[in-house]
C-alpha cells in the first residue's frame, strides 16, 4: 500500500508515522509520503490560496497549486492521474467513511489523500482531480490532516503485517464478519469486580455458545 499526502503541514504525520502498526506496514513494504504543495508552487512567496470569488472570510487553495504539486510528483497531468490511483479529497461534505469504503480503498494499493486548509479547495480540484471526496464526520476541523489520518489509519490497519495477529482486524466493528454491526462488548481479568461480573457465557469455554452470544450482543448494539 502505498499512501501519499498532499499537506501544508507534513510535520504534522511524524507522529503518525511511529505507530506501531503504521510503522510496521511500512516495514513490510508500505510507503506514506507527504507532498507539500508550497515546495511546487507557480507562485511567488510560497502562495498555496486566495480569496474566494463572490466574496467571503477566509482562504481558498488555488487549483493551479495543486496542479503543480500532483504534476511535479507524479510526472502527468492530475486529471489523468486518477486512472492510476485513488485520489482522495478530504471534505465534511464528501461521502461519508465507513468500513466497506475502508475495504475498498485499502484494496486499491495507490492512494493520494488532498489536506485542506481555511476554507477548503476550489472546487474544481475535487471536480477534476480527485476520484472521491471522502468526509469522517459532518462536523469542520481546521484542516484535512487529523481526517488524512484517520483515513490512513483505518486502511493500513487492514493490511495483514500491519498488526500483530491477522485475525485481529477481521473481526471488528462494521465488518463483514459482523454484518456490518458494532463489535460485541469484550472483558478481561478480574473475572469479578466491585460486584461486577464478566458474563457467565464467556468463562464457559464453548466457543459456540460464546459465537451466539457475541452476534446476539452485536445486534443488540446495531439497535441502539
Amino acid at each position: 500500500m502505498n499512501v501519499d499526502i498532499v499537506t501544508l503541514f507534513p510535520e504534522a504525520f511524524e507522529w503518525f508515522r511511529g505507530q506501531r502498526h503504521v510503522a510496521n506496514a511500512i516495514a513490510a513494504g508500505s510507503t506514506l509520503t507527504a507532498i507539500n504543495p508550497r515546495d511546487h508552487t507557480p507562485l511567488s512567496g510560497g502562495q498555496v490560496d486566495d480569496s474566494p470569488f463572490g466574496g467571503g472570510a477566509g482562504m481558498v487553495l488555488r487549483v493551479d497549486v495543486i496542479d503543480s504539486a500532483l504534476r511535479a510528483h507524479y510526472g502527468c497531468d492530475p486529471v489523468e492521474l486518477r486512472e492510476l490511483r485513488r485520489v482522495v479529497l478530504l471534505s465534511p461534505s464528501g461521502r461519508l467513511l465507513d468500513d466497506a469504503l475502508v475495504c475498498e480503498l485499502a484494496g486499491a494499493g495507490e492512494l493520494t489523500l488532498l489536506c485542506g486548509r481555511y476554507e477548503g479547495f476550489d472546487e474544481r480540484i475535487a471536480e477534476h482531480f480527485a476520484s472521491d471526496v471522502v468526509s469522517i464526520g459532518r462536523y469542520v476541523l481546521a484542516g484535512g490532516e487529523l481526517p488524512a489520518m484517520v483515513l490512513a489509519d483505518a486502511v493500513l490497519r487492514k493490511l495483514p503485517e500491519a498488526l500483530g495477529h491477522a485475525e485481529s482486524a477481521v473481526e471488528e466493528s462494521y465488518s463483514d464478519a459482523l454484518d456490518g454491526l458494532p463489535e460485541y462488548p469484550q472483558y478481561t481479568r478480574p473475572a469479578e469486580y466491585r460486584g461486577w461480573s464478566v458474563p457467565e457465557v464467556l468463562l464457559g469455554g464453548n466457543h459456540a455458545e460464546i459465537r451466539r452470544w457475541r452476534l446476539e450482543q452485536s445486534r443488540l448494539r446495531g439497535r441502539s
